[in-house]
């Protein structure tokens, strides 16, 4: 095939390697080499060998050092139809010899015997009519166009779910095409396919729910003209993009989207959380992924849009979100964590890899985000059983009473703006000093009852103890108990409280810490195991 029959900017994959996949970048001759070349910038992970120079020359700028390559033209392809495609992966004529096997057990004596339930005749049989297919994956198939809408049409007339990850497709008009095609489609899936931006608004698209465009190269000026098109979609998956921000094109918010109930964002470039707001009055919007951002802090939007520009109707920013999820961000401060309150509707919270989460950077353990998260149900995709937030709610009470002798009232009411709702609730009552009780009476009756279990495999079996300790016990103080209590001897130990529902361990790091500061009370049981 000669270079000709190629275009910049088409999408090529390596001849006899559909998942090599890359983009022309370049026609014509190379230097001291004759004959017709293609300079191709390979996907990520695809190998090159330089970055679109050779021999001092600059033929085309390439996206990474070494991921360019020129190649002959009979050494790319430029794809094949959606249609062949289609019948390559489900009409199978012919069985490969891996495939013939898989259709028979060997028998104790090292026979082949046929399996009947997926027998060969009746898996050419189901796949010879694809009239009933209604999900349908061709990813990686070299799939460069739509073909005649008739063949597809008549070819799989029932589709509901289309794969085509990792395919050569590039235009919007293809798609538009596809979609008319297959009137039951629903569900499209354009992962890694580099969109161009040559879309127009006067297409419609009413059937599609559901569009995947991760790592598609979208930006959001193309998202705002997808909108307009695609105007029944209730999810959009536009994760990887590198979107950094939101440009609307009046004003600071984002409209339109009527039905959209999830918008996933991960894995994109957003630091500021302005460019979320830009989304609040979304009005059926129920889950906003956000995992492996650049977010620093979240607040609630307190400065509605000017009145009447987005309708009649009142809407509360973020009114119908219910799944906020902002795992692996740079949230590092609590009062993030305590705005989350605010939005209306949301009980569903991912905030795990974050500093703000993790107390060996600095952060609050799993029952203090509980504590401060009132109408969270679900945290870091484990659910919140009433035990669990019974549980973290006390012991974050406790927690705060060991520190507010340091801290006036109205210090506490900002730090803690939860904490007099929670002591009022569990009926928790401040230590108060009594002239009638002294010695080891007054002392007894401020202990605390801890059960201690040691699960270290080189400690042996030992049975679990109930010890009643003074509050200002230090973590410190209570290993060394515990070698006691255990017979222990040469053995670094390490304490974490066990809690229901929590994933990981939340070990005690600072020895220096005592248990009220630690939020610890009557009823805990502490795990003492050893360092590994």
């Amino acid at each position: 095939m000669a270079a000709v029959a190629f275009r910049l900017g088409q999408r090529v994959h390596a001849a006899g390697d559909p998942a090599r996949v890359g983009t022309v970048r370049y026609l014509g001759p190379v230097d001291g080499h004759p004959g017709d070349w293609l300079g191709v910038d390979w996907d990520a992970g695809a190998g090159g060998r330089h970055d679109g120079s050779l021999a001092g020359r600059r033929y085309f700028v390439a996206a990474g050092e070494r991921s360019a390559s020129f190649a002959r033209p009979t050494a790319l392809s430029a794809g094949i139809t959606l249609p062949d495609a289609i019948r390559n992966r489900y009409r199978v004529e012919e069985f490969t010899k891996e495939e013939q096997d898989e259709m028979y057990v060997f028998s104790t004596s090292q026979k082949r015997v046929s399996v009947e339930l997926v027998g060969k005749n009746k898996v050419e049989e189901k796949l010879k009519n694809l009239n009933d297919l209604t999900s349908a994956s061709v990813s990686y198939m070299g799939v460069s166009s739509i073909g005649p809408g008739d063949e597809l049409k008549n070819l799989v007339p029932n589709l509901r779910q289309l794969d085509l990850t990792g395919n050569l497709l590039s235009q919007w008009q293809d798609i538009f095409s596809l979609c008319e095609a297959l009137a039951s489609l629903e569900i499209l899936d354009l992962t890694n396919n580099t969109m161009e931006n040559d879309f127009t608004d006067s297409s419609s698209v009413k059937n599609i729910r559901v569009l995947v465009l991760n790592y598609c190269g979208v930006t959001w000026e193309l998202v705002e003209k997808i909108k307009v098109s695609f105007s029944c979609l209730s999810e959009l998956h536009l994760m990887t993009n590198r979107i950094k921000a939101m440009m609307t094109p009046v004003g600071n918010i984002v409209q339109g989207f009527n039905t959209l109930r999830l918008l996933n964002l991960e894995d994109n470039h957003i630091d500021s959380w302005d460019e979320i707001v830009k989304l609040s009055y979304l009005r059926s919007l129920e889950q906003l992924h956000l995992n492996k951002n650049m977010l620093k802090h979240v607040t609630y939007p307190s400065n509605p849009p000017p009145l009447g520009s987005l309708g009649d109707a009142a809407v509360l920013p973020f009114e119908k979100l219910r799944v906020l999820l902002l795992g692996s961000n740079q949230i590092d401060e609590v009062l993030s964590v305590d705005s989350l309150n605010l939005f209306p509707s949301l009980t569903d919270v991912r905030l795990s890899d974050n500093p703000v989460a993790d107390p060996a950077k600095g952060g609050v353990p799993r029952f203090v985000l509980i504590a401060r998260l009132g109408k969270v149900k679900i945290l870091n995709g484990s659910e919140i059983s009433p035990r669990e937030r019974r549980e973290a709610e006390i012991r974050y009470v406790r927690l705060v009473m060991g520190k507010a002798e340091s801290y006036d009232p109205e210090e506490i009411k900002r730090l803690h703006p939860r904490f007099a709702e929670l002591k009022a609730f569990h009926g928790i009552e401040d230590e108060k000093p009594s002239s009638r009780t002294s010695g080891p009476q007054k002392m007894a009756s401020g202990l605390i009852s801890i059960t201690l279990k040691c699960v270290g495999p080189s400690m042996g079996e030992k049975q679990p103890l109930t010890k009643k300790l003074p509050p200002a016990t230090t973590v410190g103080k209570l290993k060394s108990l515990c070698e006691s209590f255990f017979k222990l001897k040469d053995v670094k130990l390490r304490l974490y409280l066990e809690e229901e529902g929590c994933p990981l361990p939340q070990f005690f790091e600072e020895d220096t810490v005592s248990l009220m500061e630690l939020g610890i009370g009557t009823g805990s049981t502490i795990i003492v195991d050893e360092e590994s």
